[in-house]
């Protein structure tokens, strides 16, 4: 059953809507790091390591720009980390526009759903960062640890953290913040698995980047089924 939520999702990405969000996502995601790196060197220009002085060495210049490559390369190389949650948070901006597309086909007899606020939104877009950045730090920490468990860990912990938050995000839609933590609450198991498959293609690059819509729009599936019990 779970897959069948998940094909249907993946059957649904041709919808100009899935797509809108995953190119929003993407984009703002680069806007987000580009801001970040660029911070990084006004830090480095404001600290202006060009004109730094060390005892018996003399005026050392070559520090900034050691600086800045450095900085580069560490940006890149955490890109790489950060993309996917940081993604996927920038999805759960618009996990309401993907739900609403999803019912729109599949649910069709449903009622309306009040638009999420701005401010709803953001909150729950930074909540989302928070747990998935803190998630994924706490899974390198443990795959240095314990490396041949590293893949495990990666899929389990990230599968938990995906399930939480994208049922969370899609049941609260109809059933406010308790009515979806009690579902969440009872249907743990299944949404722990559901979320392992939404972390499995993420070891895929460019495949992963697809990930956070089609997680919004399995879990909208997933909710409807389970609350239909």
């Amino acid at each position: 059953m779970i897959l069948g939520d998940f094909f249907k999702a993946v059957a649904q990405l041709g919808d100009s809507r899935f797509q809108r969000v995953v190119m929003l996502g993407i984009g703002l995601t680069i806007a987000l790091l580009v801001a970040i790196y660029a911070g990084f060197l006004m830090l480095i220009d404001w600290a202006d390591p060009s004109a730094l002085t060390l005892p018996g060495v003399g005026q050392v210049t070559w520090l900034g720009d050691l600086l800045s490559w450095g900085s580069l390369i560490l940006m890149i190389v955490a890109s790489m980390f950060l993309m996917v949650p940081v993604a996927s948070a920038m999805t759960s901006f618009f996990l309401d526009d993907v739900a609403q597309a999803v019912e729109d086909r599949h649910y069709p007899h449903l009622p309306p759903v009040p638009h999420v606020g701005f401010w709803d939104g953001l909150r729950d877009t930074i909540n989302f960062l928070g747990v998935l950045l803190v998630g994924n730090i706490l899974a390198f920490v443990l795959s240095t640890l314990l490396p041949i468990f590293a893949l495990p860990i990666f899929y389990m912990l990230n599968g938990y953290l995906l399930g939480r938050e994208y049922f969370t995000l899609a049941a609260q839609r109809r059933e406010g913040r308790e009515g979806a933590k009690a579902l969440r609450r009872h249907y743990s198991g299944q949404i722990w698995v559901a979320g392992c498959l939404m972390a499995v293609p993420l070891s895929f690059p460019l495949v992963n980047l697809f990930i956070p819509v089609l997680g919004a729009a399995t879990f909208t599936h997933l909710y409807h089924r389970l609350a239909s019990r």
